[in-house]
């Protein structure tokens, strides 16, 4: 039986595919407050406003392809059960062929209703107001949005529970609900953080498993991959 190896990914990983990363050092993104453009009241107050941000992300999206941190989670599949839990709404582990993802903060390429949650459909180009469901409600970015429930939290928690080895990788892990998900992880995971400027927050503090690898999301990607087929 292979190990499992559980992934926690974030903004890092994908910045090095020319991503820019959550916000900006000043706080904004892409010049905008955040909760103009990523709250439920952001979009009840402009909602055109909210659609062309994400619009614009989404054909940016189109002109990045995943690096080499992506394309070696894929190779390790042949020698490991890896399941990849990320606060990433791009597609990038997609695109690289890795076979099991969680999205806890939605995904770019896919719109829902804003009255049924559960209508979720593929979008690849930009959304506009008047694109409805078929019940003649308006569409939204199918993006969890400050203040809202992160719906993939609960279905996360049992693979770190069952996890052999757990990977943190282009995350700060300060940002909650999901920096607390290592509080799940079984006491003899033995965890892996690469960050080439690690934050270690109260879940991670005093982890003897821990080991820290300071590079960033591509480098370190190497030398992990030698490490765990290593044993």
């Amino acid at each position: 039986m292979k190990k499992k190896i559980v992934v926690l990914s974030g903004a890092g990983i994908s910045a090095e595919s020319g991503i820019k990363t959550f916000r900006d050092a000043d706080g904004l993104w892409e010049g905008h407050d955040i909760y103009e453009v990523a709250s439920p009241q952001g979009f009840k107050q402009n909602p055109k406003l909210v659609l062309d941000f994400y619009n614009q992300r989404r054909a940016q999206l189109k002109s990045v392809l995943p690096n080499l941190a992506h394309q070696i989670l894929v190779e390790l599949e042949e020698d490991f059960d890896v399941t990849i839990i990320t606060q990433n709404v791009d597609d990038l582990h997609e695109r690289a062929g890795s076979s099991s993802i969680i999205h806890l903060h939605g995904e770019l390429m896919k719109v829902r209703s804003v009255v049924d949650d559960n209508y979720i459909v593929d979008w690849k180009d930009n959304l506009y107001l008047g694109d409805l469901d078929p019940k003649g409600h308006q569409l939204r970015p199918h993006i969890v949005w400050f203040g809202e429930a992160v719906p993939k939290l609960e279905v996360s928690i049992p693979y770190l529970i069952n996890a052999d080895i757990i990977l943190i990788i282009g995350t700060s892990m300060q940002v909650y609900p999901a920096a607390g998900l290592v509080a799940y992880a079984n006491p003899i995971s033995k965890i892996y953080y690469i960050d080439p400027q690690p934050s270690i927050n109260y879940e991670l503090a005093g982890l003897e498993q821990l080991e820290i690898i300071e590079q960033n999301a591509t480098e370190g990607m190497v030398i992990f991959r030698d490490k765990i087929k290593k044993g």
